[in-house]
């Protein structure tokens, strides 16, 4: 049987201005605690001067992270950091947004139901009721909310309201149809990831697999990004493409472009719950 340490596992991301001694001082912080690194990444951007790190550590007895991230923070002041410091198993809470097309937002809910994903999902909100059957297969609260230009504001209010009360840490458009106002964007930024197809901007607005299709494309892919203000124009987190011929027909070619959106969307959201996503400007460092 493998030694497992009896202690406690966390999560420690920084990112900060590049100089030396990070990696010195971070060490001698878990030293000071007897605790032990599992896992540790770092990439220094000679682009940005920024400095990047994520270590997974484990103490030598129980611990709590509200004390370990208070304890840090004499180190993040002295080098300007950056930081967050979690419990390596805490479960991400995620609510998840969907309009009409449920293959991602049923790929998230089978892949958490199995563990395959660190996350927990308080709530699904749908400005359409298509999805209220599978949410409620899963047993997950689902929360009906039209929006039309003039109910804009009262929807996204109640989107807001919904996060405080369900202490939503991330929130997934998977396939939600809406765009949101840019107050909104700005009170989730960083904790809010889109799925789109990867078309934009060649072939926009309805139907875009069949206006592909139309072109003869051989390449049907995806993007994971984080919301901003900028439709579809945020920090990218997860791309992937699959090639495709003269064979596909029109559903075919639909098909193949959704599994890519399923598998391109839990990816992101995978490396988002374990903190393996650092924001770089309008970029994203990923540790995979």
């Amino acid at each position: 049987m493998p030694h497992r340490p009896a202690g406690a596992e966390f999560v420690l991301t920084l990112s900060c201005p590049d100089r030396p001694g990070i990696v010195h001082a971070v060490a001698g912080f878990l030293v000071e605690r007897g605790a032990n690194i599992v896992e540790s990444q770092q990439f220094g951007d000679r682009l940005t001067d920024r400095f990047f790190m994520r270590i997974a550590f484990v103490t030598p007895a129980a611990a709590e992270a509200d004390d370990l991230r208070q304890e840090f923070a004499g180190v993040a002041s002295a080098f300007g950091m950056e930081y967050g410091l979690w419990a390596a198993d805490a479960p991400y809470r995620t609510l998840i947004m969907v309009s009409r097309h449920l293959h991602c937002l049923n790929d998230l809910l089978f892949r958490a139901s199995t563990g395959a994903l660190q996350i927990e999902v308080p709530a699904i909100v749908s400005n359409h009721p298509d999805a209220g059957a599978l949410a409620r297969s899963y047993g997950v609260d689902f929360h009906h909310v039209p929006v039309t230009a003039d109910t804009k504001p009262e929807a996204e209010a109640r989107l807001l309201q919904l996060v405080e009360d369900t202490g939503t840490h991330l929130v997934v458009l998977a396939r939600y149809m809406q765009v949101l106002s840019d107050d909104l964007c700005r009170r989730l930024s960083g904790r809010a990831i889109n799925i789109h197809h990867s078309f934009l901007p060649s072939f926009k607005g309805a139907r875009p697999y069949h206006q592909a299709f139309d072109r003869g494309v051989k390449l049907v892919g995806a993007t994971a990004h984080y919301v901003t203000g900028d439709l579809d124009e945020g920090p990218i987190i997860e791309q992937d493409v699959l090639r495709v011929d003269h064979g596909y027909d029109q559903d075919q070619l639909v098909s193949a472009g959704r599994d890519v959106e399923a598998q391109v969307l839990s990816r992101a959201v995978r490396w988002h719950s374990q903190s393996r996503v650092l924001l770089n400007g309008e970029r994203t460092v990923v540790f995979r």
